[in-house]
């Protein structure tokens, strides 16, 4: 390990066997116990699971992972819910053990992993403050010196000598966080702290972050599912997808692979004959697809991405008066917006449509687009459920808020200030 790297990670693996604690067996447990703690061997079990490789009765929840991580750097660790990503923050932390593998470290970590990791909840929040310093390794004077700086961030003074079990979630966090951040660690093991709190909560901590990492030098390890945040605090970033590492490298191009992946959904569909295709004896798809307009494929759709949705039906009915209209939904099936063709006869055959949502129009979220086929500008002839779904990623260049953006629409409307000179 180099003098700069302060934690090194060497094919790591963690295997569980699924509805048993241990091996279900004591003398086995007895056995696995012997061989990792006084022999130093590969455990036996981990020997059995790796024949048994394709059994249901196993689960890889990592899988030969190997990466370092520098001193001073803010590392990120990405990937989807069941990706890994705690199960390994936990080992680095020495909470669980790996089934295989190395990990290297050097300096005092604080890991903030739930809500109050660490806390005992008859001990009011000044007795926390002080047991936290303690499993850290640092003196009375040093927590003492640090304690006021702890209070203020954490904004629950008025609260420091109450028991914390009669905090609310949102204080317990607040002051879990304050701690983890102010006592000075050499490494701060962070998982998932922007999903609570309030928007003001969730600045101070990225802002704390980036100062420890940037003006501090301490290394950060973070788990979150805000990417913007992501790329804004973090040098370096690492993909986990079902236990495996996919990539790691700068932050800002596994970001954009990680939701370039995510985000295919249900970008089109295509039908090869008429017969199969969903419709009735007036209409029939052909193809419908959502084309956004990006650099390249990998680059994620975010709040800049300009949208065209671009379909194609069969028409069977001659000289029928037609209506197409565009419905866009969120997830939640609230409408943001429904917008249609003039009304207009066309003749037996193929038709192509095209609308185009623009950029700097939707903000993030996850979407979906119905179309609505409408006769004489009065009867529906078809209706085209959720056709295409997609999601669209934050971006805010020099603003480090990473709060929700209110509202389904966020548009680029210059808001714009003038200095009124005094009198």
């Amino acid at each position: 390990m180099t003098s700069e790297t302060i934690i090194q990670v060497e094919n790591l693996s963690k295997l569980y066997r699924l509805g048993t604690i241990g091996t279900g067996s004591l003398r086995q447990d007895l056995q696995r116990w012997w061989y990792t703690n006084i022999l130093q061997k590969e455990d036996p079990f981990f020997q059995t699971a790796r024949e048994k490789d394709i059994s249901n009765d196993f689960l890889w929840a990592l899988r030969d992972i190997s990466f370092d991580v520098k001193e001073g750097e803010a590392f990120a660790i990405i990937g989807r819910n069941g990706a890994g990503k705690s199960t390994l923050l936990k080992i680095l932390s020495k909470v669980i053990r790996p089934t295989q593998g190395i990990v290297r470290g050097r300096g005092r970590i604080n890991s903030l992993l739930e809500i109050g990791t660490g806390f005992h909840d008859e001990l009011t929040g000044r007795e926390n403050i002080y047991l936290n310093g303690h499993f850290l390794g640092m003196t009375r004077h040093e927590i003492r010196s640090k304690f006021d700086e702890i209070v203020a961030f954490s904004g629950v003074s008025q609260f420091i000598d109450t028991p914390v079990k009669r905090y609310s979630s949102g204080m317990y966090v607040r002051l879990a966080f304050a701690v983890a951040a102010h006592l000075e660690p050499d490494i701060l093991i962070v998982d998932e702290v922007l999903a609570v709190g309030d928007a003001e909560f969730q600045k101070k901590c990225l802002g704390k972050m980036n100062e420890a990492s940037r003006q501090e030098g301490r290394t950060i390890l973070f788990v979150s599912h805000n990417m913007q945040a992501v790329t804004n605090l973090c040098h370096r970033a690492m993909l986990l997808q079902k236990g495996t590492m996919v990539t790691i490298g700068p932050s800002s191009q596994v970001v954009n692979q990680y939701l370039g992946g995510i985000q295919q959904h249900q970008l089109q569909q295509q039908w090869d004959a008429p017969e199969k295709a969903p419709g009735n004896a007036t209409i029939r798809m052909k193809s419908v697809q959502l084309i956004p307009l990006r650099s390249n494929v990998t680059a994620p759709i975010d709040v800049r991405t300009q949208l065209t949705l671009e379909f194609e039906f069969w028409n069977y009915e001659e000289d029928i008066d037609l209506v197409t209209g565009i419905h866009l939904f969120t997830q939640s099936s609230e409408c943001i917006f429904d917008v249609s063709s003039k009304s207009f006869r066309y003749k037996k055959g193929l038709i192509k449509g095209k609308c185009t949502i623009p950029g700097n129009f939707l903000n993030d979220g996850s979407y979906y687009i119905s179309i609505i086929f409408v006769r004489d500008t009065s009867v529906e002839v078809f209706y085209l459920n959720e056709c295409v779904s997609f999601d669209v990623e934050d971006y805010r260049e020099n603003i480090h808020w990473y709060g929700k953006w209110m509202g389904y629409v966020r548009p680029d409307f210059p808001v714009i200030l003038t200095s009124v000179p005094s009198l």
